[in-house]
């Protein structure tokens, strides 16, 4: 079975903007790739895209504005990442018509972000606190896999779900 999850993608511009930010080489921080950015709404684990796909198809959901930032952060020991407000009625949706399938849905409240890089053995980023601001419109969520590969896992987009026009 594959490796799902659902997510909302980022338009050029904010990954051009990301790419800008400054990646030291710091020791146990694993920066995360560019065509890796994203944010994921729900982690689906191993699932048939067959089965993702029918319960995705006819979501009920409309178009959000996402808000990225203030500033890199952490989330929990090993993320350091970007927070992305104004997803949380999209995830829902997502969890809602998901939820038959895959892994449970996480009970936790949803927390949206963009992991720009993960940390081994408690180790500090020199980044957190970087400000960092963009706006823009999620207009379609993606149902991506994760095929798991010696260089680091590859995402392979399965079936892009556009959403409809009045905002959240």
């Amino acid at each position: 079975m594959p490796r799902l999850f659902v997510a909302v993608p980022l338009p050029a511009t904010v990954v051009d903007l990301l790419s800008s930010l400054p990646r030291p080489a710091e020791k146990g921080v694993r920066w995360t790739k560019p065509q890796h950015w994203h944010v994921t709404l729900r982690f689906l684990g191993d699932c048939s895209v067959e089965d993702a796909a029918a319960t995705l198809a006819p979501l009920p959901a409309s178009t959000a504005t996402v808000r990225l930032g203030p500033a890199i952060s952490r989330l929990g020991r090993n993320i350091v990442c970007i927070s992305a407000e104004g997803l949380d009625e999209l995830a829902a949706a997502v969890d809602g018509a998901t939820a038959a399938i895959g892994e449970p849905p996480d009970p936790r409240p949803f927390r949206g972000h963009v992991t720009l890089a993960r940390l081994r053995h408690r180790a500090a980023c020199g980044v957190a606190g970087t400000p960092f601001s963009a706006t823009f419109a999620a207009d379609r969520v993606e149902l991506v896999e994760s095929v798991l590969a010696a260089d680091g896992p590859r995402h392979v987009t399965r079936l892009v779900v556009p959403l409809s026009g009045s905002s959240f």
